[in-house]
């Protein structure tokens, strides 16, 4: 079995795996490596669409993924997810200090300037896309921390990092209500706390700073709960977080 999965349930009828944070879903032309959906054919031997994939979660994004074993669970987990009966959990780091709870109601679509990125559109063009978030830590970096990850940086350099507020962090736990193509990351970096370590969406120069301490986008599928889909009893489950990103939290008080 690859090391990139973690079995956490398996019976007849599902699978519910712990994804590590470097492993492409799903097959497509742009695609070169292993991904998961050839794991659950080859290894698991699903042969349903896609392996089974119910749901997905981006490349860089650690945590739980349900995966089907038969057309008949497979369609029951597909209606639960479009009927908002799936509740999906993910923890966050972001940058800033954020005050308090909240809820962001933006389309998304993708952005005319970047196809290859996402954006809250609105024109009225995009996805209905709802996320609620809560605020569960404010964490900083200390001036010892900062010298130490970045020994290289002059006094100027030091005290624009400083002006910036680059040292305050805020892990925050993320409920999506809808399921759009990086929907947490475009939704929190909306309102102005992006993803530490997001390639995508934090900036270069942030980024570039945040790959000194953070291997990957700090977001992680944390619980997820749904209907069994043969028995419906009500079926929780949960992931810690994974190493990599507990050693980013050890750099932060």
């Amino acid at each position: 079995m690859s090391v990139m999965v973690k079995v956490i349930f398996t019976d007849p009828d599902i699978l519910v795996l712990d994804k590590s944070g470097n492993l492409v879903v799903t097959n497509s032309d742009t695609v070169s490596s292993n991904t998961l959906e050839e794991i659950l054919k080859d290894q698991f031997k699903i042969n349903l669409d896609r392996g089974g994939i119910v749901h997905r979660l981006d490349k860089d994004t650690s945590g739980l993924i349900v995966v089907a074993k038969t057309e008949s669970a497979l369609d029951n987990l597909q209606a639960q997810f479009k009927n908002r009966q799936v509740k999906k959990t993910y923890l966050a780091l972001v940058h800033g200090w954020l005050e308090s709870a909240g809820q962001v109601v933006g389309e998304i679509g993708r952005n005319p300037g970047n196809r290859e990125k996402f954006t809250v559109l609105g024109d009225g063009s995009g996805k209905e896309a709802v996320t609620d978030y809560r605020p569960l830590q404010k964490l900083e970096m200390s001036q010892a921390e900062v010298d130490t990850l970045y020994p290289d940086f002059n006094k100027i350099q030091i005290r624009k990092l400083a002006t910036s507020h680059f040292a305050l962090f805020t892990l925050v736990e993320c409920q999506p209500k809808t399921g759009r193509t990086h929907q947490i990351r475009v939704h929190l970096k909306h309102i102005g706390f992006p993803i530490v370590g997001d390639e995508k969406y934090v900036g270069r120069r942030l980024w570039r700073l945040d790959h000194r301490f953070c291997p990957r986008q700090f977001l992680h599928a944390q619980r997820l709960e749904f209907n069994h889909p043969t028995s419906a009893e009500r079926i929780i489950f949960e992931s810690d977080l994974p190493e990599d990103l507990k050693e980013v939290l050890k750099k932060l008080c």
